[in-house]
């Protein structure tokens, strides 16, 4: 071994790289003037990829494995170089080091909300946000669109544009879901596919891969979330008109649990009141649930009623009877036409067939059967 070859083999570089950050995408390999010896030994770990560029040129891009860097190692550099007949000495290349394993909890979410129509509520604006995990699936596509000459590119310098790329999607994948927006929460599964769907393309173009797309929450206006919740509490009370008498029925009792609150001018306001309420809810007890109330407020007056009858039967006096339950006596051969009635209004008992509110019974009452 001549004293070159000896020199040569004290100094062949080593090229790797050991990640120890936890957002590290892409980082250069810095060597003095680029200058990578003959014979240099590559290590590439496992998640890495190690590309080389030439003069702005992208070269050789190395998967996992360690590699002894020769001219049958280096196919396109070696065209790039013009290196026709061999090559053993000192070459200058960049070397970077692409983190291609996944990168994971990834946030994205719309910074202004999103217009769409929805079959029930019409045109609504929602907000959306969620996670997503990354890596870098096309090691020099990536380098090429996306990182350029950065010596060390970290996760923050692309999830801006991958989050601007799943906002612009996310509308698109909302429109055609053809979900309502009360089952969107039983759907984030369908709606994180279809937008995964749709910004795969778009990821290739920049040499990137995004799995596990996830859409953590769909939120609406605050005036529709509490519309929403008026609706729903409707729907929990159920009868509204029980729910009001109960209503009125707490009141009072906390106006008589505190009587002295206030002084007598409060004492007596709070009378007024417990009056004013037990008088509504009076009211609202005796009103049938349902029933509508006429124009002048609280239940419609009764029904006028006819005139109420006592009749002398067997020497004794009976009744009241309505104008029903007479023409059922006189039915029955209880009363007749010599029978004393009296009603209020009368002067003194007088005989059925002289009254003309009983005397008309008759007249539909068949006469005895001849004998």
């Amino acid at each position: 071994m001549g004293l070159f070859d000896k020199i040569r083999g004290e100094f062949i570089d080593i090229i790797e790289w050991t990640d120890s950050s936890p957002n590290t995408l892409v980082y250069r390999f810095e060597r003095h003037n680029n200058e990578i010896k003959y014979g240099a030994q590559l290590t590439v770990r496992e998640g890495q990829s190690a590309v080389f560029i030439d003069e702005g040129q992208l070269a050789d891009v190395f998967p996992p494995g360690m590699y002894s860097l020769e001219t049958e190692n280096l196919p396109i550099l070696s065209t790039l170089k013009g290196w026709k007949y061999g090559f053993e000495s000192p070459f200058k290349a960049e070397v970077y080091f692409v983190n291609t394993r996944q990168f994971t909890d990834q946030k994205w979410g719309t910074k202004n909300p999103v217009t769409m129509r929805d079959p029930e509520f019409g045109p609504v604006r929602v907000r959306a946000f969620g996670t997503y995990t990354m890596r870098v699936d096309d090691p020099g596509v990536f380098i090429r669109e996306i990182v350029g000459t950065d010596s060390h590119f970290t996760t923050e310098e692309v999830t801006d544009q991958v989050r601007n790329v799943l906002v612009a999607r996310f509308s698109d994948a909302m429109a055609s879901s053809g979900i309502p927006v009360l089952d969107m929460a039983a759907s984030y599964d369908e709606l994180g596919q279809k937008l995964g769907d749709r910004v795969r393309h778009d990821m290739e173009g920049y040499g990137i891969e995004l799995r596990t797309l996830l859409v953590e929450n769909i939120s609406l206006p605050p005036a529709v979330e509490e519309a929403l919740d008026k609706r729903t509490s409707m729907g929990v009370l159920g009868n509204l008109d029980q729910y009001a008498k109960y209503q009125a029925a707490e009141a009072i009792g906390d106006i008589a649990n505190n009587p002295g609150g206030g002084g007598m001018a409060a004492g007596g306001m709070g009378a007024g009141m417990g009056f004013a309420m037990a008088n509504q809810i009076g009211q609202a007890m005796n009103q049938p649930a349902g029933q509508p109330q006429h124009a002048g407020g609280g239940a419609p007056p009764p029904i006028p009623q006819g005139p109420q009858f006592y009749a002398a039967i067997g020497g004794q006096q009976a009744g009241p009877f309505d104008e029903a339950g007479l023409q059922q006596q006189i039915k029955s051969g209880a009363v007749t036409k010599e029978t004393l009635v009296w009603t209020q209004g009368m002067g003194e008992w007088a005989k059925a067939g002289d009254v003309d509110a009983v005397s008309k019974h008759f007249g539909s009452v068949p006469p005895p059967l001849p004998s």
